[in-house]
């Protein structure tokens, strides 16, 4: 990995400095346009609308319209500004772990002490283990003022941006005004369901099926060396056996049950047998 960023964080007068790393990447197959007559490649070119010439990205800065006029602003003016020539992560508050709301969270970095003693970042990072708290902390990254979240991860300080406040949108629906009535035994049989497919959670149990299927679609025309029709390779899917009834909830909920725990049964029976020790997690990912 190569580090995007060096600073350190500073709270009080302690001081941890750090690199940063992205602690994420994309694993999607890299495709690009082509005219479907020839084949050929298809590029965009950033054309000015006044000289109409293409222009280099190195010759290119932003701008800002408010409708009647416009203010360019350079790379000189752009870092010129108190905040990106920053190269601390303040730390604002401790918070309580559990009062940070997921939907905030954006992007993920690690952080690698980047001195010659690793104590500052020891200690701050048992602190943070021993106290459940995150550090909410304020920084500045590729010409942007963030808010992030500074936590532990194993043996390693994680540093997620967050979004700020006015960024989340509220979720005003009229439907949830809506009074609904719920039984206990609606609320008994969806509490089953649920049960029937709990499990720990294992990322590593999961894959991207698109990915994976466009990538043996491509090896497939590569290896035949011609257009090649897409049933052809994953054939033609089988058509929906639901019967199209509408059920309602409570139907509903008792035959997701069934059906789950119809499942369940035969991947109990087998594991007595060492040979499909493992049918269970097969079993338990085509219910899902």
């Amino acid at each position: 990995m190569r580090a995007i960023w060096k600073g350190a964080i500073a709270f009080g007068l302690v001081n941890v400095p750090v690199k940063v790393y992205s602690a994420t990447e994309d694993h999607d197959i890299s495709l690009h346009q082509v005219h479907d007559k020839d084949g050929g490649r298809i590029r965009y070119q950033r054309r000015c609308e006044i000289c109409g010439k293409a222009i280099d990205y190195d010759d290119i800065d932003k701008a800002y319209d408010d409708g009647e006029r416009t203010v360019v602003l350079t790379e000189d003016d752009l870092s010129s500004l108190p905040e990106e020539k920053s190269r601390e992560i303040d730390v604002v508050e401790f918070v309580p772990s559990d009062q940070l709301d997921p939907i905030m969270f954006e992007r993920s970095y690690f952080l690698e002490p980047d001195s010659k003693s690793t104590k500052a970042y020891v200690l701050l990072r048992r602190t943070l283990e021993k106290t459940d708290r995150t550090a909410i902390v304020h920084f500045a990254l590729r010409q942007k003022t963030r808010l992030g979240a500074l936590r532990v991860r194993g043996d390693v300080l994680m540093l997620q941006s967050l979004l700020w406040d006015d960024e989340v949108r509220d979720a005003a629906f009229p439907s949830l005004d809506e009074r609904v009535r719920i039984s206990a035994k609606e609320l008994e049989m969806s509490a089953e369901l649920v049960e029937s497919f709990e499990n720990d959670f294992d990322p590593s149990r999961f894959s991207d099926d698109y990915q994976e299927q466009l990538r043996e679609l491509i090896e497939a025309k590569l290896k035949k060396g011609e257009a090649l029709d897409t049933d052809a390779t994953f054939g033609e899917e089988g058509e929906d056996d639901t019967d199209g009834e509408v059920l309602d909830l409570m139907e509903a909920l008792r035959r997701s049950v069934e059906k789950s725990r119809g499942k369940k049964a035969p991947a109990a029976k087998t594991r007595k047998k060492p040979a499909t020790s493992g049918s269970s997690k097969g079993t338990r990912k085509k219910s899902a």
